[in-house]
């Protein structure tokens, strides 16, 4: 499944695309992404890795692992500069939308702005005077109608009804009447048009991105989350491939045991596959899927890959994710399915977690490099850990730590003596909070794994106040941002410097 990736030794750096600075309030399209691209050139990588790039809402925290449709792009990554670019916003206008830097994302700020410039920009759009723009809107709704049309009554009929979720729309809504949806089509086909549109706009935008990276031999690594979330155009589109009861609710929730980030497990609030209904459509709402993906990133991760080997489901009305069990997922089939359909694919497995023999035999009957994570190396068990560099097998990606760990140097910060010792005596160095980050980095860049990925805040030695994610904690996350010169001369020189010597 593993074509065409990670045919050496390489390195690369994981950095949310919402991280990026940017005058608008968050990272974006717009020119940051060249100069994060020339960056990584300049610094002998050849990774960007990134975290889903779908729509995102407040009631789920902003999480890129809880969207409302597993195909659509999250508009606000949409650069009002390229629009002014191109013509659909007055550049001097520009200024007067600008928001100060801030360590961290205010959405509903973020929303507010970008949603003015984006009518402004859809009104100059519909003044006819952008063929070029026009007769390639249309072929795009062509080619993407299979899950477009959808989403874009999905979204209807969400602002219609003040954001209720489609499991609480009225009935006929709800189940999807032909009748009563035609003629909300034609009420509101201004606004079910501009929704599109805006998904024009994203995809247009990320492929001239992805372009660019590809012209300085970067490779875009993205993400797939497992599961898709409850309130999802997908899910009212179809609701016969997931668990739910004959009124729409779930009978079944996903998320897992207790382990190392919660001693209750996590509670997703998502429905669990009817892998059996899957199956029967020859798994075509998945291949779809990553066939998609797979237009928009040189190599993609898995996310929770264990879930197919076996996931953990959790009865309907549960409060924690205690008491569940565990259930055989599709396994090698699946795999089978998607290779027939779309052949041998670029992909890796995050098979991260706990009791994952059964999940590393799938992942090597298929070829696919898994992750190690050198923060989970540490402790009793440290010897004959997975993640610890001696252990470490050449298909293999490396990380310090992940989007859902602290960063090494808050790690470092909130780990026993016994661990810090246990470092030291590991690595032959004094190691403390003003080094763990390049003893790590060093680690990862000089270990057998085919491929080392640091996020920038370990690049950069930052403390948990750089955090991307806490799990299980439902605000807070998904907001942090690089300062706009942290990534000077200096940094390039140490990336370039290392990424030669360990011949990366």
């Amino acid at each position: 499944m593993n074509a065409g990736i990670m045919k050496q030794r390489n390195a690369g750096i994981l950095l949310p695309l919402f991280s990026l600075p940017s005058p608008f309030g968050m990272g974006d399209l717009g020119p940051e992404v060249n100069k994060f691209a020339d960056f990584l050139q300049r610094s002998g990588q050849t990774y960007w890795q990134l975290l889903p790039l779908n729509p995102t809402e407040l009631k789920s925290g902003h999480s890129p692992y809880s969207s409302i449709s597993s195909m659509a792009g999250n508009i606000l990554y949409i650069s009002p500069e390229l629009l002014a670019e191109e013509g659909l916003l007055e550049k001097e206008k520009l200024t007067a939308s600008y928001i100060p830097f801030a360590q961290h994302i205010d959405y509903a700020h973020v929303e507010a702005i970008k949603n003015k410039l984006f009518d402004e920009a859809y009104h100059n759009f519909c003044k006819g005077v952008f063929p070029i723009h026009q007769k390639n809107f249309e072929l795009f709704c062509q080619k993407e109608a299979c899950w477009l049309d959808d989403f874009a009554l999905y979204v209807t009929i969400k602002n219609s009804t003040n954001n209720t979720p489609w499991y609480e729309w009225p009935q006929t809504y709800k189940d999807r009447n032909t009748n009563a949806l035609n003629a909300l089509l034609q009420t509101h086909l201004a606004e079910v048009t501009k929704i599109k549109w805006l998904q024009y706009i994203f995809f247009q935008q990320w492929q001239m991105a992805k372009a660019y990276c590809n012209e300085k031999d970067i490779k875009i690594f993205g993400d797939l989350s497992f599961y898709v979330s409850y309130d999802s155009a997908d899910i009212w589109a179809n609701p016969s491939l997931f668990k739910l009861d004959k009124k729409s609710a779930m009978t079944a929730i996903a998320g897992v045991p207790p382990d190392y980030f919660s001693a209750t497990g996590q509670l997703w609030n998502m429905p669990i596959y009817n892998w059996k209904q899957m199956k029967a459509t020859n798994y075509n709402w998945w291949i779809d899927r990553l066939r998609k993906n797979l237009e928009l990133f040189d190599v993609l991760r898995l996310d929770h890959f264990r879930a197919f080997e076996s996931y953990w489901e959790v009865p309907a009305g549960e409060e924690t994710a205690i008491n569940g069990k565990w259930v055989k997922g599709p396994g090698k089939g699946f795999f089978d399915a998607v290779k027939k359909a779309l052949g041998s694919l670029p992909i890796v497995a995050e098979d991260l977690g706990l009791d994952l023999d059964d999940v590393y035999a799938l992942r090597d009957q298929l070829g696919m490099p898994g992750m190690r994570v050198l923060q989970f190396a540490w402790g009793g068990y440290m010897p004959s850990s997975v993640h610890i560099p001696h252990n470490y097998v050449p298909n293999s990606i490396v990380y310090t730590g992940t989007h859902d760990n602290n960063t090494t140097k808050g790690w470092f910060r909130n780990v026993t003596h016994d661990i810090r010792e246990q470092v030291n005596e590991y690595t032959g160095t004094h190691v403390h909070e003003g080094n763990v980050h390049e003893v790590m980095w060093r680690m990862a860049y000089a270990s057998s794994a085919q491929t080392a990925i640091l996020p920038i805040q370990d690049v950069l030695g930052l403390d948990e106040h750089a955090k991307i994610n806490t799990p299980g904690k439902p605000d807070g996350n998904w907001q942090w941002r690089l300062a706009p010169d942290a990534l000077n001369y200096w940094v390039e020189m140490h990336l370039l410097t290392w990424a030669k010597m360990y011949n990366r």
